[in-house]
């Protein structure tokens, strides 16, 4: 890997991994993306228009985690992310499945992962696999450099007025900011990364990094796209804020095994397929 990628990571919070699944990878993901949308987790969001569906997110699905720990190690992320840190070790985290069809679905709005997530520390990642090209348009977008910036507090995703209504609340972590109102102003206040994908591409970013949007349209009327979440060496427990009666300081994914960690403890579990 050229030290050029591993700078851009570390300082952008993303990067475009060009081909870096092949075909039979490709096709193993997308098998698995498949059975994963047909077989829905506790966590899974989903919206019909008539019988077509429209949407599907799912986070962490337990029905499907045996079939994803035995194909990620088939995969090229254990060694590609050892090399991108300069980890010695690389851990399997979750899964998280996207589906959006029909035309017309909206941006996602924007926010940092860690808001959600009790994570700190370098060494973490989400591999962004789509299965169509995508144009950069509909690709999913990312403010460069914010991985290194404020914490925000997470969007509730359910005020379609207000994309920054606060998730935690209580003032602990100062409110999102509104950046598509703010980019609508004046296209220069935030430096927006994306790139156009094809199938076997990988977006590579780290979770703390401000991103959204990859909505379709007429133009790209469908988004199927699996994230793969992954830690190294440097990946640590940060609690959560506790002024949202949903969320405990160990947020809602694997809840008994982050019971046990405190703040600073490395993020470890044998619950988590170890790769490299």
């Amino acid at each position: 890997m050229q030290e050029s990628v591993r700078e851009a990571f570390r300082n952008d919070g993303a990067v475009l991994m060009k081909g870096c699944l092949d075909a039979a990878q490709l096709a193993q993901c997308r098998e698995a993306y498949d059975w994963a949308v047909e077989h829905p987790g506790p966590n899974a969001s989903r919206m019909f228009h008539g019988t077509e569906q429209q949407s599907h997110v799912d986070n962490a699905n337990p029905l499907a985690k045996p079939r994803l720990d035995a194909m990620v190690p088939a995969l090229p992320f254990g060694r590609l992310f050892a090399d991108l840190w300069g980890s010695r070790h690389v851990w399997y985290f979750a899964e998280e499945i996207f589906l959006k069809a029909g035309g017309r679905g909206a941006r996602t709005a924007w926010h940092q992962d860690t808001a959600y997530l009790p994570w700190a520390g370098d060494h973490w990642a989400n591999a962004w696999i789509s299965f169509q090209a995508l144009p950069k348009a509909n690709s999913l977008e990312i403010i460069r450099g914010s991985r290194h910036g404020t914490q925000y507090d997470g969007a509730t995703f359910a005020n379609p007025d207000d994309p920054t209504e606060p998730l935690h609340g209580g003032g602990e972590l100062p409110r999102l900011p509104d950046i598509d109102a703010e980019l609508a102003r004046d296209p220069d206040a935030y430096d927006v990364l994306s790139w156009a994908t094809e199938p076997g591409d990988v977006v590579v970013l780290h979770p703390r990094a401000l991103h959204g949007g990859a909505h379709v349209d007429a133009a790209c009327p469908e988004r199927h796209t699996l994230v793969l979440r992954f830690f190294g060496d440097d990946a640590t427990f940060r609690p959560l804020p506790e002024e949202n009666k949903h969320f405990a300081r160990n947020g809602v994914l694997f809840v008994e095994e982050m019971a046990k960690l405190n703040a600073g403890d490395p993020f470890r579990s044998p619950v988590f397929r170890q790769l490299v």
